[in-house]
């Protein structure tokens, strides 16, 4: 019994064997180590987010009206049609001699309902309503800002008697987009730059970026709604004048870069 434990405990002392045991515990802590890093350090947190912001200010160049014709309670459905189609003849015909071209003049919708009368609870039959309204694209208002409601008090004298917005737009609304994307991508490296070195890491490639409209012509965001009066010539009679200033305008970008970190 004495022998065997002698034996056993010398063996320990065998320096072939510390070694061998020492790099197996090398090993396997090097393994371990190996597998917590895949799990814990995945190399999407070797990268930084910075954004940038690019913000460009425009006169607008073109705008377009939205105006139309509403014809209530007509006995007969081809009463309000008719109506309805000869005051919309003679705003089209008063629009291009005021100068606007027959490709600028869109129908936006146009449409014919019964309408009902509610009388003790009960619907009765009122006739008919019509609706059409037209877009108009106005061209250089940057030269000839007055034109806008000139127009408008054009349309209403010939008939219109509802007009449902004016939105403004740059005559290269590309160009002026590119121009506020390049600005926010220089802002968002010269943003990296400062992260990276409050953060003592230096910069890699760009590997992914994301770019967000903030305020732009394209996004539905800006328009401007007229309230008009529903008699014959529109405005109380075609006495009263809109005033509808264009103004200055922003196109504001937002450019996310996506840095790899060395």
């Amino acid at each position: 019994m004495t022998e065997q434990n002698y034996t056993y405990c010398s063996s320990w002392k065998n320096p072939k064997t510390i070694i061998m045991l020492v790099g197996i515990v090398l090993l396997a802590g090097i393994i371990v180590v190996s597998i917590l890093r895949d799990r814990i350090v995945q190399q999407n947190l070797w990268q930084i987010n910075v954004v940038g912001q690019g913000k460009v200010t425009y006169l607008a160049e073109v705008a377009k009206i939205s105006l139309g014709v509403q014809i209530d309670k007509a006995s007969k459905a081809e009463d309000a049609l008719k109506q309805l189609n000869d005051k919309m003849q003679a705003i089209i015909k008063a629009l291009e001699a005021s100068g606007v071209k027959a490709e600028d003049i869109q129908t936006q919708n146009y449409f014919l309902n019964p309408q009902y009368d509610f009388v003790n609870n009960v619907s009765r039959p009122a006739g008919y309503t019509a609706n059409q309204s037209i877009s108009i694209k106005v061209n250089g208002i940057d030269k000839n800002p007055e034109i806008i409601a000139k127009l408008i008090a054009v349309a209403t004298k010939a008939g219109a008697n509802q007009v449902s917005g004016v939105t403004f737009e740059p005559a290269d609304l590309n160009s002026l987009k590119q121009e506020a994307r390049l600005k926010a991508i220089t802002d968002a490296r010269s943003k990296a730059q400062e992260v990276s070195g409050s953060l003592s890491v230096r910069l890699d490639k760009v590997v992914g970026w994301w770019e967000n409209v903030i305020t732009s012509p394209d996004v539905p965001n800006t328009n401007y709604s007229y309230g008009v009066g529903m008699g014959g010539n529109g405005m109380g009679g075609g006495s009263a004048s809109p005033v509808v200033p264009s103004g200055t305008r922003e196109i504001i970008l937002e450019v996310t870069l996506n840095y790899q970190i060395k």
